[in-house]
């Protein structure tokens, strides 16, 4: 496996010295959220930005995972929006995926954006599905992939389960649309067992190490990494591990970084008995 930590950990819009130090605690790549570099993700946002930031990463060694934290500043847009913010969620989310590209990166986790309220869970997912056919018709040239990130139940109340996200999936057999696992979410869900990860196997190209309320890794208590990191090496997994973790310390956002980067190395990397 491995390793990268989401850039949410860091600085917003200045994190240059900070990325200088993360290859030295044993991290491969950055996962990026967007709008934690660029004032405007998207109309906005010119190329040479994107080709410069790539740039930097590539500088101090790392390389991009992916996108994630997609909707943070275009909250207007998403799932079951209407017809109008339908158009321009696509839209936007073909500009993102060609974003990723340019990075570098290959995944885009697709957390928020996706609340149903009263429509029913028969109709979401229809119209999910047919969304996600376009969008994935649209992308596939980019070489990029969507997962919808599976959310406990105060997250989300659409995909809340991998094996809701699954089916999806499986429907659409499309190479723009795979499963991605998130640690809180398996707890939240009661969807740590080996028997999910088994289920996901195949179509599993991304995993978020993470706590409730994005915490430094084992703060919580309530997430036992080590045994998430064995399911995930009993089904093979040898894509990237990435610390989901919201910057704790405005004075020394590294030293968080480091305390999570120790134990995901130790947990996902070891060698645990497999389950």
């Amino acid at each position: 496996m491995k390793f990268a930590v989401s850039n949410i950990a860091l600085p917003a819009f200045n994190h240059a010295d900070e990325l200088g130090r993360l290859a030295e605690m044993g991290l491969d790549a950055v996962e990026i959220a967007p709008s934690r570099i660029w004032q405007n993700t998207w109309k906005g946002l010119k190329p040479g930005e994107v080709s410069d930031y790539r740039r930097l990463i590539e500088k101090a060694g790392l390389c991009v995972v992916g996108l994630h934290s997609l909707f943070f500043d275009q909250p207007e847009l998403g799932l079951f929006k209407g017809p109008k913010k339908r158009a321009e969620s696509l839209d936007f989310l073909e500009h993102l995926s060609g974003v990723c590209r340019d990075l570098g990166g290959r995944t885009l986790i697709y957390g928020g954006g996706r609340k149903r309220g009263d429509l029913p869970v028969d109709e979401a997912r229809a119209e999910a599905v047919t969304f996600f056919g376009e969008l994935t018709n649209r992308i596939e040239g980019h070489g990029t992939c969507f997962c919808f990130e599976p959310l406990g139940p105060k997250d989300s109340d659409f995909i809340n389960s991998a094996l809701e996200s699954l089916d999806i999936v499986n429907e659409l057999a499309s190479p723009a649309l795979a499963v991605q696992l998130d640690a809180k979410a398996l707890i939240d869900n009661d969807e740590a067992n080996i028997e999910t990860f088994q289920a996901v196997q195949s179509v599993l190209v991304h995993f978020h190490a993470n706590e409730p309320g994005l915490g430094v890794l084992g703060s919580s208590g309530t997430v036992d990494h080590a045994a998430l990191g064995a399911m995930l090496r009993a089904v093979e997994y040898d894509g990237y591990v990435s610390i989901e973790q919201r910057m704790l310390n405005e004075v020394a956002p590294l030293a968080d970084v480091e305390k999570s980067a120790d134990i995901v190395k130790r947990c996902y990397g070891g060698d645990a008995p497999r389950p």
